[in-house]
Parts: C-alpha cells; sequence; structure tokens
C-alpha cells in the first residue's frame, strides 16, 4: 500500500467512525441579539472604534450634503473611481467633484481586471455592518455591485447607514437569511494579512486603503 492508498483508508475509517452515531449537540448559547438597539448610539460608536482600530478612516454625516462633503473628502487624491450602476446618483456626482472620471460597473457591462487594475478608487452602499466585530457586510445589490470591483481598486470608500449597523453577527445572519443566495463580501478594515513573518502587510487580499461614510 502507497502512501496515498494509506492516507484515503485512514480518512475512510474516521470517516465511517464518526458517522456511526448522531453528532453531539452544538451548544447554541452564544449571545443573539445585543442589549441596544440597531443604529442606537451605543452601537454605532462601538462601529467607529472598531473600524479605526482596523486602520479604517471614519467620516459621520446627518445630512445628504455633508455625507457627499465627506465622499469626497475620502477619496481624497483619485482621479479615477468605479461606481456600481445602482449607486444613487447624488453619491455618484459627490465621487465626480474635482474632475475625478467615474467608471460605471454594471453585470450586463463590466470593466475587466485590468481596467479595474488602473482605478485609484472605489464607491458602494453597503448592506450593513457588525458593531461587535466592526465588520461591514456587501451583498451584491446594485448600489454594491460585484466583488471584482471591491477587491482591486487600492482604496474602497464605502457608505454604510446608520440603521443598518446591528450589534451581533446572529443579528446581521437573520438579516441576510432574507435572500440566502446573494453574495457575500465581509470587510473588517482594509485587506491586511501577517501570515509572512509575523509582518502586517495591507493590501494583499483587497484595497489598502479603506474609508467609511456613517450616514444619517
Amino acid at each position: 500500500m502507497d502512501a496515498r492508498e494509506a492516507i484515503l483508508a485512514r480518512t475512510r475509517d474516521a470517516i465511517s467512525r464518526s458517522q456511526r452515531g448522531p453528532a453531539p449537540a452544538v451548544p447554541r448559547d452564544y449571545i443573539r441579539v445585543g442589549s441596544d438597539a440597531p443604529g442606537s448610539k451605543p452601537v454605532v460608536d462601538d462601529m467607529v472604534e472598531k473600524l479605526v482600530d482596523y486602520d479604517a478612516v471614519v467620516k459621520e454625516a446627518e445630512t445628504d450634503e455633508s455625507i457627499a462633503d465627506a465622499i469626497d473628502e475620502l477619496l481624497g487624491d483619485s482621479r479615477t473611481v468605479v461606481v456600481p450602476d445602482g449607486l444613487p446618483q447624488q453619491w455618484v456626482d459627490a465621487a465626480r467633484r474635482g474632475g475625478r472620471e467615474i467608471r460605471v460597473d454594471s453585470l450586463k457591462a463590466p470593466l475587466s481586471h485590468e481596467e479595474l487594475d488602473h482605478t485609484d478608487a472605489v464607491l458602494t452602499c453597503s448592506r450593513l455592518g457588525i458593531s461587535i466585530s466592526g465588520t461591514i457586510v456587501l451583498d451584491g445589490e446594485s448600489d454594491q455591485g460585484r466583488r471584482a470591483i471591491t477587491l482591486v481598486p487600492d482604496h474602497h470608500v464605502c457608505i454604510v447607514e446608520r440603521e443598518s449597523i446591528v450589534p451581533t453577527v446572529p443579528q446581521a445572519v437573520d438579516v441576510m437569511g432574507h435572500n440566502p443566495l446573494r453574495p457575500l463580501t465581509w470587510i473588517a478594515g482594509p485587506s491586511a494579512t501577517a501570515d509572512i513573518e509575523l509582518i502586517r502587510v495591507q493590501g494583499v487580499h483587497g484595497p489598502r486603503h479603506l474609508g467609511v461614510v456613517i450616514a444619517h
């Protein structure tokens, strides 16, 4: 018996032994609902704290004008910005300030990876935020676009509605469970890894820079 056959034999034996009886019950006693309501000040403050800790730049805005100003400020020196085709027009106009070039991406007319690689930034909305982990979730709706547009450009500016920020992961999963077939992208700060010699490197799996507008 060669090494491959030995490994497969042991695998089959382990699987057969694990299936001789019902699997043990998994305890579900973790926290499902936070003590504060979604979108409340403590929840938003916790979300902002976690995002800042992850090296994201966060702006809170309460009016359409201040949201547009925040978008413009976070895009900074970016000269080209990709936007999904369902992004509200007022946010597209904010991204266009200062003569920035807008590149619209859609399922019917997707930008190539090369075009995305030569785009400075991307601007999207989001589905929800999770304050306990500082995570932003995108679900591929038209105001968020394809996953590729938020993974290839080096700078992502994301608009998160205050009322969409929930305290816990189970609450977020309950919301996303209403549309279980949508593709999900979970974002916890700029892309980073410390896999190699424990040296933190940003931009390995996505944008190096994340800007977040907490809207209304």
